[in-house]
């Protein structure tokens, strides 16, 4: 992944190899069809997508395969076998090969099980008083 100073979504794919930026594409449409109302950021230089104050996915883009972030136990236990496929990290990462189609379907369901991990992480946080 070549070293970026990105301020937007658009200019982190435009920043990446020209065959990997319509991947990269693809993968930004499928995680904003599945959260609509997340807020597409740059967040550690990477596109990120936030619902309230927490991040749903962060994707990065890498010499042979794109990865999802963050991969929580909870998602590993809800999508267990189909992911066996691709290769998890034990900091929280999924990787795809940039040489094999991306499964559609299965970020898309990835996306909305972390937003909802998020909503429900928010919902649980102690208010913080804003001082005036």
């Amino acid at each position: 992944m070549p070293k970026t100073d990105v301020n937007s979504v658009n200019e982190y794919i435009a920043s990446q190899p020209k065959a990997v930026q319509p991947v990269l594409e693809h993968l930004r449409s499928i995680v904003r069809k599945a959260v609509p109302r997340a807020e597409e950021v740059i967040s550690y230089q990477m596109p990120a997508y936030k619902v309230r104050d927490g991040v749903v996915l962060y994707f990065g883009a890498w010499k042979k395969h794109f990865s999802l972030y963050p991969c929580t136990e909870a998602l590993i236990a809800a999508f267990g076998n189909e992911l066996e496929p691709y290769e998890l990290s034990y900091k929280g990462t999924i990787r795809f090969s940039l040489s094999k189609p991306i499964p559609a379907k299965l970020i898309e369901r990835i996306a909305r099980f972390r937003a909802k991990e998020v909503v429900e992480r928010e919902k649980t946080k102690p208010l913080r008083l804003r001082k005036a």
